[in-house]
């Protein structure tokens, strides 16, 4: 065994950074050191969350009251705008830091900044940023000291769509993204669209003029698309469970290949990713607490339009199980530890 590494959770209250400490408690490597909360600064962690009694004994501590620095690696499980305020003196220290917003997403900062609609606080620091897509970025993520856990959906969309783009075989402004997530994805919030009442069987879009996933995936989907800039018509959705993505993706074929080859070649070796057989319907269920990506695709009889459809659980690997992949990776140890989920049913 690996020699443990101390790892601490800013913001460990919410949905992600309990999905986090879910995942690490188990990890082998791995000795949880702070857990902070401002809201809940005091109580045990337990106590909130009571599948974790036995599991941890930590109280939650605020993050003004200790020092990140007798940490390894730090995770951010918090709302955007808040790692950027911590990150340059942690990198400067010398430790790891894995961002589970979206403070380094985006290496365009004029554009961060006005999706986010706050001044970025680092921003000599965004370029040191790795986007945490290991399917993707794997080799740099391995020497990363900064890395930018990507958003669930674009995880889900990026996954379906990138062994496309990076051979050429789609117009890259064709795309259509059409996706749902589980109330999970909006954090733990007390907003009248995310009650029960409300919610339970309830289905809408949101966001219709935009979206701040939108220039996430753009932008990384144009630095792996050999025929140039990305566009995608993103629509978002809310179903009414707890957790899940859906992405439905619509695209025109721009050269005659196998689908299945494609992706099946590009995720040959992928632990993660699950490439499903042509015209099959993969299930938000049937990744549910899972790590796992799972893809099929359909193209549409005489004509050149493709369907891929890629789903995930948004708390794993759209958030917490992708972020200890990254933190596997950049610490040398094996991929899938602590990640070897079989998917909950029913």
């Amino acid at each position: 065994m690996d020699k443990k590494i101390k790892v601490s959770i800013v913001g460990g209250s919410g949905y992600t950074g309990i999905e986090l400490l879910r995942l690490l408690s188990l990890h082998p490597n791995v000795e949880i050191l702070h857990i902070t909360s401002r809201n809940d600064t005091g109580r045990f962690v337990c106590d909130i969350y009571p599948s974790l009694r036995g599991v941890l004994s930590h109280k939650f501590v605020n993050p003004d009251d200790i020092d990140l620095k007798d940490s390894n690696l730090v995770f951010f499980a918090t709302p955007n705008g808040v790692a950027m305020k911590y990150a340059k003196n942690l990198i400067d220290n010398g430790i790891k830091v894995i961002d589970l917003a979206a403070d380094f997403r985006i290496k365009n900062i004029k554009e961060w900044e006005k999706w986010y609609e706050m001044p970025h606080e680092c921003p000599d620091i965004i370029e040191k940023a790795i986007y945490g897509l290991p399917e993707v970025n794997r080799n740099q993520i391995k020497n990363a000291q900064l890395v930018a856990n990507p958003g669930c959906y674009p995880t889900a969309i990026q996954l379906a769509l990138v062994p496309l783009l990076k051979e050429g075989l789609i117009d890259p402004l064709s795309i259509i993204a059409d996706a749902k997530s589980g109330i999970s994805g909006a954090g733990k919030k007390t907003q009248d669209g995310l009650l029960l009442s409300e919610a339970s069987e309830n289905f809408k879009a949101y966001s219709l003029s935009g979206h701040r996933h939108q220039p996430e995936i753009e932008e990384n989907l144009s630095q792996n698309s050999k025929n140039g800039k990305v566009r995608v018509l993103f629509v978002p959705h809310l179903l009414p469970m707890v957790r899940g993505i859906h992405a439905t993706i619509y695209a025109n074929c721009i050269k005659d290949f196998d689908p299945s080859k494609i992706f099946n070649n590009f995720y040959d070796k992928e632990p993660f990713v699950d490439i499903m057989k042509a015209n099959s319907c993969p299930e938000t269920k049937s990744v549910r607490a899972s790590n796992v990506c799972r893809i099929s695709f359909y193209k549409v009889p005489n004509t050149q339009q493709l369907v891929i459809l890629s789903v995930i659980d948004n708390l794993v690997k759209g958030a917490a199980g992708q972020a200890l992949q990254n933190m596997n990776i950049m610490m040398g140890w094996q991929e899938t530890l602590g990640l070897e989920l079989i998917p909950l049913t029913p």
